[in-house]
């Protein structure tokens, strides 16, 4: 989709919503390698990294970034150092189709919520990092909803183990990406909400970023507008997939976002490289 096709789309119903009462104005970014240079991240003033695979963390918080490191919750992948624990204990459940190699993983379970609270936190934090960003939470809704019966009970585990965490570590910064079902629930104890293909996301078959449908587009939108009425201080992001090739398409994007009271970043899936806004 060329930049001149994607600027005529908020025209057929996919406008900016009125901007909200927390907008974060302070560019971020997500980027799950170790190989940018330091100079690369001096645009962004928040930064979601691996929690392994990462930059040297300590020049970065020198010069005033904030950090959260990466962690799955709803999934286990088998590169995970704890992957062979959590598989012992039988709480693994169908592989992620769209990520080979990544388990959900039932959260109703006390041990898996013992493990995230009491070791994978606190390690993540002992790294250097400022706080965690805490992926996959939308894995239990999905899954309730798919088969009440089974997984009765997942979508207040979800939001339960998020209470956990900052109940543990009241200080720390908390990103919660999408999981729009528990927000309402979680958006007073956060500091930022992520909207994830928010206005275009990654189709798997295709291998290419598409559009969303504006009834997603702005089911996404108000969630996260609701969210910052509910915490007027929590940060409000969104991360969408595009060409990077496209200057013109990435720019409507980051104003359509920014027009909603949103901090955005759009990137490529892979999110293994980091691609600045393009000048206008």
């Amino acid at each position: 989709m060329s930049g001149a096709a994607l600027l005529a789309l908020p025209k057929s119903g996919l406008r900016a919503a009125e901007p909200g009462q927390a907008s974060a104005s302070s560019p971020w970014a997500v980027y799950y390698a170790d190989a940018a240079p330091l100079s690369e991240f001096r645009p962004y003033r928040l930064l979601v990294l691996d929690s392994r695979t990462h930059p040297p963390l300590q020049p970065l918080a020198d010069r005033g970034r904030t950090l959260l490191g990466y962690l799955s919750v709803g999934e286990v992948e088998t590169h995970r150092p704890w992957f062979g624990r959590v598989k012992g204990w039988g709480i693994l459940d169908q592989e992620n189709p769209n990520w080979p190699g990544s388990f959900y993983v039932d959260l109703r379970d006390r041990r898996w919520v013992k493990l995230v609270v009491e070791e994978l936190v606190p390690a993540i934090l002992r790294e250097g990092f400022h706080g965690v960003f805490l992926d996959t939470l939308d894995n239990p809704p999905h899954l309730e909803r798919t088969d009440a019966k089974r997984w009765r009970g997942m979508t207040d585990a979800a939001a339960a183990l998020v209470r956990a965490i900052r109940r543990n570590w009241p200080d720390i910064g908390l990103m919660q990406n999408r999981a729009y079902e528990i927000l309402p629930q979680t958006a007073p104890l956060l500091t930022h909400a992520l909207g994830e293909s928010v206005y275009s996301g990654w189709d798997f078959a295709a291998k290419r970023p598409h559009r969303q449908s504006a009834e997603d587009y702005r089911f996404q939108v108000e969630a996260l507008k609701a969210a910052g009425v509910l915490n007027p201080r929590l940060g409000l992001h969104t991360l969408d997939y595009w060409d990077p090739a496209d200057a013109a398409g990435i720019r409507a994007i980051y104003e359509l976002q920014r027009g909603n009271g949103f901090s955005p970043y759009v990137s490529t899936v892979e999110l293994d490289r980091l691609i600045p806004e393009p000048p206008r």
